[in-house]
């Protein structure tokens, strides 16, 4: 009779299961859903105005009502994440979302479109950092710029694609009818994500040790997660946080322009028609998607080579550069076609960035993720509260459609100089805060 081979012998030569990408799959949907929900509003602007009568500056309130809501609940619902999981906020988050996307198409004069707008960006506020805490526990560190890209590449092209589904259907559907079936899909990601996935590996029955101990290879321990003065302080105060803030900012200013306020841009700056804006308004953040993935997997290559700092650090500097050079010289000229792709190009050499960015987040946050991610991105919503406004104004009072594209080249270069001063392997809570020192000063 032969003997039994030991324990740790099976496990060596157990395949590890892939239950993790499964995981990724599912936020990719997510990503895709929210894009879909956010985007459609920014080729619908123009209906929606005429339907109520309003002025741009009216819009631009709209628009920023959504990420007024954003901004003020994203770090709430982070620290609650990171307490509690994201099984059931991200549930919760999903299904927020889709009822006042759905209510969207309800809304009757201004005041009630503000107020939607308002409660919608409220309930979406959070997801990213839910996401960035999920890949956090499910995703080994050597994944997770690559991941962060595919996560983001998801993102982008549903928002890439919106603009274009959008003119398809606008002759067949009212844009109150695209509000109500955008917003009920949903429903359906959150009741697949809440009836399957679980808040660590380990508690998923789908995850053998092979993969288990892949995912948690080179993940530190974890922390407390104490509610007082002394976190709160730490947490605004760390250098790398303060830096990862203001390096955000023109990330949100330019995606935020794109998804609101490009088409209407392209139309009266450079006139173009509505078939090329379907294609031309959509074109950023389809080219997002390829440095979206580049960008993921260049910051893990050039990490695991040269080191965290110029993988995350260098990386996102010098594309950082490359979006500053475009947006200013796009603002400078006057062909049309330039112009459009110029900024095309400044917005993926941004996106390029994002896996590193978010990347960085979870280095320095560890099992605090959902709540570093949540201030940078907190940061920059404040990037994506003005710039509706700052474009209204500055066509308004000016009738200048550069003066955005100017402030937004200075940004990066800003954001390029806050790139260098950010280092990945110094994390905000080490070493920890004891829960007996909370709310001494």
């Amino acid at each position: 009779m032969s003997a039994k081979p030991d324990a740790p012998l099976m496990r060596s030569l157990m395949q590890p299961t892939r239950v993790r990408y499964k995981v990724v799959a599912l936020t990719v949907l997510l990503a895709m859903v929210t894009y879909l929900d956010r985007v459609c509003i920014s080729k619908l602007a123009p209906d929606i105005m005429r339907d109520f009568d309003l002025s741009k500056i009216q819009m631009g309130y709209v628009f920023s009502a959504f990420a007024l809501a954003y901004a003020c609940f994203e770090i709430p619902t982070a620290w609650w994440a990171d307490r509690i999981g994201t099984r059931t906020v991200l549930a919760r988050i999903v299904i927020w979302w889709s009822c006042f996307t759905i209510a969207t198409a309800m809304a009757f004069n201004y005041v009630t479109l503000l107020l939607t707008r308002f409660l919608f960006g409220a309930g979406e506020a959070g997801a990213w950092p839910c996401v960035a805490r999920t890949f956090s526990r499910w995703i080994p560190r050597h994944e997770r710029g690559t991941i962060q890209g595919i996560f983001f590449a998801g993102a982008h092209l549903a928002g890439g694609l919106t603009p274009m589904l959008v003119v398809l259907l606008l002759p067949y559907m009212h844009w109150r009818a695209m509000f109500v079936c955008f917003g009920a899909l949903g429903f359906v990601w959150a009741m697949a994500w809440h009836s399957w996935f679980r808040n660590d590996p380990a508690q998923h029955p789908a995850v053998n040790e092979a993969e288990l101990e892949r995912i948690v290879a080179g993940r530190l321990a974890d922390t407390a997660h104490p509610a007082g003065w002394s976190y709160w302080r730490r947490l605004f105060r760390h250098r790398n946080v303060i830096a990862l803030c203001i390096m955000y900012l023109p990330n949100s200013v330019i995606f935020y322009f794109c998804i609101t306020w490009l088409p209407t841009y392209l139309h009266e700056r450079h006139g173009f028609d509505a078939t090329k804006l379907g294609f031309l308004s959509g074109l950023p953040l389809l080219l997002s998607v390829v440095s979206d993935l580049f960008g993921g997997v260049i910051t893990d290559r050039v990490a695991a080579r040269y080191g965290l700092r110029v993988g995350r650090c260098v990386v996102g500097a010098t594309a950082y550069l490359i979006a500053a050079v475009a947006l200013l010289i796009a603002a400078a000229s006057s062909a049309p076609i330039l112009a459009a792709v110029l900024i095309s190009i400044a917005t993926a050499a941004c996106m390029f960035t994002t896996a590193a960015a978010w990347g960085t987040c979870i280095e320095i946050g560890r099992d605090h993720a959902g709540v570093v991610s949540a201030t940078m991105n907190t940061a920059g919503q404040i990037g994506s509260l003005l710039c509706p406004l700052i474009v209204a104004y500055s066509v308004e009072w000016f009738a200048n459609w550069n003066l955005p594209l100017y402030l937004m080249g200075f940004l990066f270069l800003l954001g390029g100089v806050c790139w260098l001063l950010i280092d990945p392997q110094q994390s905000v809570f080490d070493p920890p805060i004891e829960p007996l020192l909370l709310g001494r000063s």
